[in-house]
């Protein structure tokens, strides 16, 4: 690969992100299974190792601080142990947290049970945070986009991302690029956005299906005006990701040499565009730099970050 390539990825240290997001603690109970219950014909889990990881828009600042760069990760979290695991991990990785702690409020956390390297089972507990106490996120104001490049929404649903259009616009009114992981159906609410990154489900959700290559890229391109995009990114698997720009669409076919675990790779794909952005890169290069991160993370177990090293790796022809 050029030296001039290499220099881009080290410049990636430059970049300042602010997310602002759900997060959770993803927690994992590692073992052996050697018979069947005699309670009921489920495995027997000997568990012999636990981990614990940021999971939601925390893997998502995680990923971005394992590119080199600074990330500053506003959200609501509960005032209990898995808060407090969670500020540990993130700040021991150098992620700068602004959480909003909630003493009525458990720290969602996703329990999943591994035997052999296969998951058998996860346990979801979480609640919604209500609109009044998320309000709050919203008092960040200008001290949360100090020095940043890039401001990060990453939406999984449970309430963190309820104004969307007042972070869009604060934004706008920096003149910083606002990049959104979506959730739900109404994409309505981040219209004016520089991106937005459903998966092909996701999409199809949203805007129905299609016959033909032909027909997806007539749909994509008219939700991206309809929803007053500067672009739409629509990640799909094992066939690529196919990114809508106003100067026309860009493909890129998957990377992937083996797939072990899909587990947060949405995350990795945008924490590495967002890095790249408030690096200066262009959006289209942006892009092929998520899709070479989303090669290699989904080689990896459960929710995992891609380093510049791995990255540049994989554009010599080494990895992915």
């Amino acid at each position: 690969m050029p030296s001039d390539v290499h220099d881009s990825l080290d410049h990636l240290s430059r970049a300042r992100v602010a997310v602002l997001g759900d997060v959770m603690l993803d927690r994992y109970w590692f073992g052996r299974v050697e018979r069947i219950s005699p309670e009921a014909p489920v495995p027997v889990v000997q568990v012999g190792r636990e981990e614990e990881r940021p999971g939601g828009a925390a893997n998502v600042a995680l990923n971005i601080a394992a590119l080199g760069a600074h990330c500053r990760l506003r959200a609501p979290v509960g005032r209990d142990s898995a808060g407090g695991s969670l500020a540990a991990l993130l700040q021991k990785a150098g992620v700068e947290t602004s959480f909003l702690l909630l003493d009525q409020l458990p720290t969602t956390v996703k329990l999943r049970v591994i035997g052999h390297q296969q998951q058998l089972l996860r346990l979801d507990f979480e609640e919604r945070p209500d609109d009044e106490a998320v309000r709050d996120l919203l008092q960040a104001g200008e001290d949360f986009f100090a020095g940043t490049a890039a401001l990060l929404l990453s939406d999984y649903g449970k309430g963190a991302v309820q104004s969307p259009q007042t972070w869009i616009r604060l934004a706008r009114e920096h003149q910083i690029p606002v990049l959104i992981d979506p959730k739900g159906r109404d994409y309505e609410r981040y219209s004016g956005a520089t991106l937005i990154t459903p998966n092909k489900s996701e999409f199809q959700a949203v805007v129905g299906g299609w016959r033909s290559e032909e027909e997806f890229r007539v749909l994509g391109e008219r939700w991206r005006k309809t929803w007053q995009l500067e672009a739409l990114l629509v990640t799909r698997g094992e066939e690529g990701m196919t990114l809508f720009l106003a100067d026309g669409i860009h493909h890129h076919p998957a990377q992937a040499r083996e797939v072990f675990d899909v587990t947060g790779a949405g995350d990795t794909v945008i924490a590495t565009i967002a890095t790249a952005v408030a690096a200066g890169w262009p959006l289209d290069r942006a892009v092929e730099l998520g899709n070479r991160a989303a090669g290699i993370v989904v080689g990896k177990l459960g929710a995992a970050t891609v380093s510049r090293e791995e990255l540049a790796a994989a554009s010599d022809g080494t990895n992915g």
